[in-house]
Formats: C-alpha cells, structure tokens, sequence
C-alpha cells in the first residue's frame, strides 16, 4: 500500500527473471555494439573541427552534416523497431554494419560537402539499426538501468580516447577507425541473442510475452511516447552543445589547446556521473534525479550564452559533462522499466537521432542569421527544461496510477 513516502532502495527496485540478455557474452557484445554505435556522437566536438580544418566547412554546414549523421541514426532506429521481434536480430545487426562500412568507406572517397551530408546520414542509418540492438539488448536485462549505468561508464573511457587521440588523426583516419571497429563486431555478432523470448543458462526460466506498454503494470500507451519526446529534446540539447562547444569557445578567443584539453579531461567526469548517478537513484528511484540533472544540465548550458570566459567555459563543460550521463542513465532506465519487448526501448536512439538533426540544424539557422552563439546555447537550455518538463508531467501521472513503476529504479 502507497503511503507516499519515497520508496526505499529494495522497495523502488523492479523484480525481474533473467532473461537471455543477462548473459555476459551477451552483456559484453551490447556494450561494445553501444560505444561504437554512439562514437561519432561521444566524438562530434573533435569531428567538428576537423570537418571545419581539414575539409574547409562552415560552421553552418558542420552543423547540417552532424544533423545528417544523426538523422540517419533516426531513421536505423525505426528500420530496427520493425524488425526487431520479426527477424534474427543478428541479420539486422549485420545489415547496420554493411551499411556503416559502405558509407564510411565512400566518405574517404568523396570529400565534397555535398556528398559527405548524404553519405554520413547513410553511415548514420546504419549505426542506427546497431545501435537500437545493442540498447534493446541491454535494456532487456533484468537490471536494464545498472545495465545503461554500465554502458555509460564505459563511454567515459571512450570519449576521453576519442577528443584526445582523433585529433591526431586525418579525417579519413577517423572513418577508417570506425570502419575497422564495426568489422571486428563480427567475431561476436553469434553472442547477440537471436530472440527475445528464449531460456537462460542460469534458471532456464523463459520470457514472459508482455505487452507494448510493460510487463508486469497496464501503463498507457501515451506514456512511452511521450518519454520519447523528452528524449528527443533533450538530444536538441546535448547534439547542439557538442557540436558548438569547441567551436564557440575557440571562436570567442580562448586558447584552443587550453579548450581542447579542458574537453579532453572532463570526459573524465561522466565517470563520477555513473557512480553518482547509481547511489541516487538506489536511494530516490529514477525520476526525480533526472528532473533535477535535467534543470542544471541547462543552468550549465546557458553558461556558453553571453561573454564566453574561460571560468565560463569551464564550469559549463564539466558540469555538462558530469549531469549529461545522470539524464542518459535515467531516462533509459525510466523507458526500459514498462518496456519488456523493446519495441519502443529501441527507438531510444531514434529518439537521440531526430532530437541530434533538429538541433543542429536549428543552430545552423540561428548562426546563419547571424545571431551567434548566444541564441544557440540559449536554446540548448531551453530544450532541456521542455525535456524535463515532459518527465514532470509523466511523473505525476505515473505517481497517481503507478507509484511503484514512478519511483522504481
């Protein structure tokens, strides 16, 4: 019985069967399938710039690629929601890594800024369709936000490799890096479950067939989309942040190594992110922590508007860095708590996708009417709190009807 009081750390937590998707191998696969899906989005400060120093695009066209890359990863997600409870999910890994290979081998070949907008939404559909299987398999664990807490540890590691090693590398390094990655998945691609609905070799106990909404609570089917939604605007916010962050504080005149290495090194915050972000939301459950990290990711957002000072820069970079993990932890955990067949746990990178070319391109609008970057980090602050805004009122309505699902963790 509801006393409405916060749930305690046993209380606020789902109890779930292990499923196939608790397996290591499987765990293992999903999260390097997950790292390298997510790579251009982790690496897009640095990418930017070399878009900008090495091929000669404008600010403006960089955001319209990065948008495109993005944008294809949409368009995977849903190609990957369609066939993922229909098809071998291995096919449909294999299909998001012929397409990546293809178009980042032709992106070496053509340069033009032409062809490398179509050619980089191309790579982006099909990091799309490998990524959505890599969080489907992820959110399919019995513990899916340990899982994501798990992922997004890692990405710490990984982002800091990628802003401080791609720079050493020519554009066409950078996509041979990545084509290289996406074929050594194949040594594994046999440990990614072929279905969702098989037994484990811990307790053999087999997958409930659930309903879109949830397993185990009669959610309404509103409430997914709208956690969509949010996601996508909190994805206008984090896809435009990143990929003008580099390039506005350059351009406001502060010391490009000092900026290069401050981005470098608060990569390294998002592993305090991950620990903290576990400790909380075993205490307060899921929701709250994020309505809280969503209001200071755009306090640290809305820090690059105005005079950009070095104190500016550096309190908005590393409170970004640290708060933006808290968001990704929580609202994939939120998602996969009443999500079981991964139908719409799938379209989470749809989501970031749509949410990473709306944004861009809206700052490549503002920039092109030449109202600077102040109106671009004004509306990555303002797309946060809409976000959070949206997780607000999916809050109360679950509070009212589902208080345990609305605090769990």
């Amino acid at each position: 019985m509801d006393d409405g009081n916060p749930a305690s750390p046993r209380e606020n937590e789902l109890i779930r069967e292990k499923t196939v998707f608790d397996g290591w191998r499987s765990i293992t696969a999903a999260l390097y399938m997950a790292l390298l899906g997510y790579a251009v989005v982790v690496g897009i400060p640095v990418i930017s710039t070399t878009w900008v120093e090495q091929l000669g695009f404008s600010p403006a066209e960089v955001n319209r690629v990065a948008g495109a890359d993005m944008g294809g990863m949409s368009l995977g997600a849903l190609v990957a929601s369609l066939f993922i409870n229909r098809v071998n999910r291995r096919l449909v890994v294999l299909a998001g890594i012929f397409m990546a290979v293809v178009a980042n081998s032709l992106c070496i070949i053509y340069v033009s800024y032409d062809a490398t907008l179509w050619l980089r939404a191309l790579a982006g559909v099909g990091s799309g369709i490998y990524t959505s299987m890599a969080i489907a398999t992820l959110g399919g664990t019995a513990r899916p936000a340990r899982a994501f807490n798990l992922m997004l540890f890692a990405f710490a590691f990984t982002q800091f490799a990628e802003v401080t090693f791609l720079p050493y590398l020519p554009v066409n390094g950078i996509y041979g890096l990545f084509i290289g990655l996406y074929l050594l998945s194949l040594l594994f691609l046999h440990w990614i479950p072929a279905k969702a609905s098989v037994k484990t070799e811990e307790n053999q106990s087999v997958e409930r067939e659930t309903s879109a909404a949830g397993s185990q609570f009669n959610v309404a089917k509103i409430i997914p989309w709208l956690c969509l939604g949010a996601v996508f605007f909190t994805y206008c916010n984090i896809g435009t942040y990143w990929t003008n962050i580099e390039i506005a504080s350059v351009g406001a005149g502060l010391d490009d190594s000092m900026v290069a290495t401050a981005i470098s090194y608060a990569s390294l915050m998002s592993l305090c992110g991950c620990l903290v972000a576990t400790l909380i939301s075993d205490r307060f459950g899921l929701s709250k922590p994020l309505l809280i990290a969503l209001f200071f990711v755009a306090v640290s957002a809305n820090l690059m508007a105005g005079n950009i000072t070095q104190l500016g820069f550096l309190a908005s970079v590393y409170g970004f860095n640290f708060l933006w993990i808290f968001v990704d932890v929580y609202q994939m955990g939120t998602m996969s708590n009443f999500d079981r067949t991964g139908k719409y746990v799938t379209l989470i990178p749809g989501a970031q996708g749509v949410g990473q070319i709306v944004g861009p391109n809206i700052a490549a609008w503002l920039l092109s009417r030449e109202l600077g970057f102040d109106a671009v980090f004004n509306m990555c602050a303002v797309a946060s709190l809409i976000g959070m805004t949206i997780y607000a009122l999916v809050y109360l309505r679950l509070r009212k009807t589902i208080p345990i699902l609305a605090d769990a963790a």
